[in-house]
């Protein structure tokens, strides 16, 4: 009787043991996804001949003001588009507030950024680092808060759909 209660307390012990068991990962092994750059559309540098901020420059080098019709159509694009940043409510998760930006152009999502979430444990880091990403790409994508969670980050997709939800709000979209 001894015998079987001592091997029932040690199997038990080390399933125990083996069930406890956390592996840690380093943060620097996780890939941070960054925010993705937009190119812009109009050249850095001007060339021979241009508008620049009212002035026309010649091709030999000297500069003479431009006529007040030679400027450049691109300069008032805020009469014809209207782009706003709305930031959503910071929702409390388990593991911390999540916070959603978005970017309106004519009543239409343009962008969408997570600007606050959870990343004080190397977990928490590890989750979001392929859990923002997808949320913000399926967001922008559907252009309204009907998307999908994302498997092994709920508590995040819930402060994310919400917070994201409230951006939509204060956007009147």
């Amino acid at each position: 009787m001894r015998r079987v209660a001592l091997a029932l307390f040690s199997t038990v012990t080390g399933l125990v043991m083996l069930l406890s068991f956390k592996t840690h990962s380093s943060t620097a092994s996780v890939p941070i996804a960054a925010a993705p750059v937009v190119p812009s559309t109009t050249p850095s540098t001007p060339s021979a001949g241009s508008t620049s901020a009212g002035t026309t420059t010649a091709p030999t080098g000297a500069t003479a003001s431009a006529p007040s019709s030679a400027t450049a159509p691109s300069t008032t694009p805020s009469s014809a588009s209207t782009t706003k940043t709305v930031t959503g409510d910071a929702i409390d998760t388990r593991f911390g507030p999540v916070q959603v930006q978005i970017t309106v152009t004519n009543g239409a999502i343009t962008a969408v950024e997570a600007v606050e979430y959870p990343q004080s444990s190397p977990r928490d880091a590890q989750i979001n680092a392929y859990a923002i990403p997808q949320l913000n790409s399926e967001a922008l994508a559907a252009k309204s808060a009907s998307i999908d969670m994302v498997s092994g980050a709920t508590y995040t997709s819930e402060g994310y759909l919400s917070s994201l939800q409230s951006a939509l709000d204060q956007a009147g979209l």
